[in-house]
C-alpha cells in the first residue's frame, strides 16, 4: 500500500495558484493542519486568527460576502462545538460558501475527548444549507477541492493529514454524492466512511475467501445523502446491512442508512459499527479502532454474528496492519 506524506499541503498550494478569490484563515494551528506551505507561498491571502475560531468564522462570512471563498482550517472539533452559533448566524443561514476543512475526526487523535470529535457529522446534518464530506484516503484529499469549489454555499470537511494510505487509483477521483464500490456482493452490504473503509477492507477479503460476500461501498458524502446506488446496494442483501464509521453510531452514517431505508422501505435488518453512544478517551489510534470496536475484526465478528457461522479468522489472516506512529515527521504533534 502506498502511503503519502502531507497530502494537503502540497496540494492546496498547486491548486489555488490560479484562484485569488481563495483565502486561508487558521486558528493558531497552521502547521498542524498542513497550511504553513500556503502562509509562506501566499501571505497575502492568509489570515493567521488566533485560538479564537467564533471570530474567525464571523469574519470568513464577511470575506465571503465580499467576494471571496474562505477556507478555514483547524481541528474538527473546534469548529462545531466551540462556534456552531457563528456558523449558523454568519455563514449557513445567508448560505455563504464557506469551507470548513476539519482535521482529526472521531478518534484520529490521542487527545481525548476534548479533541475527539465524534459528533460533528450528527450536529452539522441538522444544520441547514450544509453540504458535508468526508475524505477516506491520499487520492480524495488530493481531489477534493474542485467538489468543495463547486457548492454553492457552506461545506464541512472531516479532513486526513499527515501519512495517507492510497486506497483508490489517481484517476478515479473525489466524486460528491456518489459512492464508490469496492466489491460486489449478495450476502451483505456494508457501508463505510472515512478511515473505517482501510479497516473494511483489510476483512473484506479474507470474509470472501470464507464464503462471504460482500457489496463494499466507501462513502464519502453524507449530506446530501441521495445516492441512489446506495438505495439499490441496501435492498439487496441476503442477511443485512452494516455501517462503520468513525463517529458516534448516533446521527452520523448509520442514521443516514436507516433514514434512508426507511424513507425506501426497505425490509432488511442494519447493524451499526462505530462509537455505542460514549466518549473515548486518549490512546494511538490503533489501539482506540479496537477499544471501540472500530477495526477489522470487530468487522469480522459482526459478520459472524450475522450469519450464525465462526470462521476462525485471526489477525494473522488479515492483510498486513499499517501502524501509524503517533508523532512522525508529517504530524507537527500527536495532537
Amino acid at each position: 500500500m502506498e502511503i503519502v506524506t502531507k497530502v494537503h499541503t502540497n496540494n492546496l498550494v498547486h491548486w489555488a495558484k490560479d484562484k485569488p478569490e481563495v483565502v486561508v484563515l487558521s486558528a493558531d494551528l497552521t502547521s498542524s493542519t498542513e497550511i504553513n506551505l500556503f502562509q509562506e507561498t501566499y501571505p497575502e491571502r492568509f489570515f493567521s486568527m488566533g485560538v479564537a475560531e467564533q471570530n474567525m468564522i464571523s469574519f470568513a462570512g464577511g470575506l465571503a460576502r465580499e467576494g471571496y471563498i474562505p477556507f478555514i482550517h483547524t481541528f474538527a472539533v473546534f469548529i462545531y462545538r466551540q462556534a456552531l452559533n457563528q456558523i449558523i448566524s454568519s455563514i449557513a443561514y445567508s448560505n455563504l460558501p464557506v469551507k470548513f476543512f476539519g482535521f482529526l475526526p472521531g478518534i484520529t487523535t490521542p487527545g481525548g475527548a476534548t479533541h475527539q470529535a465524534i459528533d460533528d457529522v450528527a450536529v452539522l446534518r441538522s444544520v441547514p444549507n450544509m453540504t458535508i464530506f468526508e475524505t477516506g484516503d491520499a487520492t480524495e484529499v488530493e481531489s477534493i477541492l474542485d467538489e468543495v469549489l463547486k457548492v454553492d454555499g457552506p461545506v464541512y470537511i472531516r479532513m486526513l493529514r499527515g501519512e495517507i494510505p492510497r486506497l483508490f487509483k489517481k484517476d478515479e477521483p473525489f466524486l460528491q454524492g456518489r459512492a464508490r464500490v469496492l466489491s460486489r456482493g449478495e450476502d451483505i452490504t456494508l457501508l463505510t466512511a472515512g478511515i473505517c473503509t482501510e479497516e473494511a477492507m483489510r476483512a473484506t477479503s479474507v470474509l470472501k475467501r470464507n464464503g462471504i460476500s460482500i457489496e463494499h461501498l466507501h462513502i464519502s458524502t453524507h449530506k446530501p445523502f441521495i445516492d441512489s446506488a446506495v438505495v439499490k446496494a441496501i435492498a439487496k442483501p441476503n442477511y443485512g446491512v452494516i455501517t462503520m464509521e468513525n463517529h458516534t453510531i448516533i446521527g452520523g452514517l448509520g442514521t443516514e442508512v436507516a433514514e434512508l431505508m426507511a424513507e425506501n422501505g426497505t425490509g432488511k435488518k442494519l447493524f451499526r459499527i462505530g462509537l455505542k453512544d460514549t466518549f473515548a478517551h486518549g490512546g494511538s489510534r490503533p489501539y482506540l479502532m479496537k477499544e471501540y470496536g472500530l477495526d477489522a475484526m470487530c468487522l469480522i465478528s459482526q459478520v459472524e454474528q450475522i450469519v450464525n457461522r465462526s470462521f476462525g479468522i485471526s489477525e494473522k489472516d488479515l492483510e498486513h496492519v499499517r501502524i501509524e506512529a503517533v508523532h512522525s515527521q508529517a504530524k507537527e504533534e500527536a495532537l
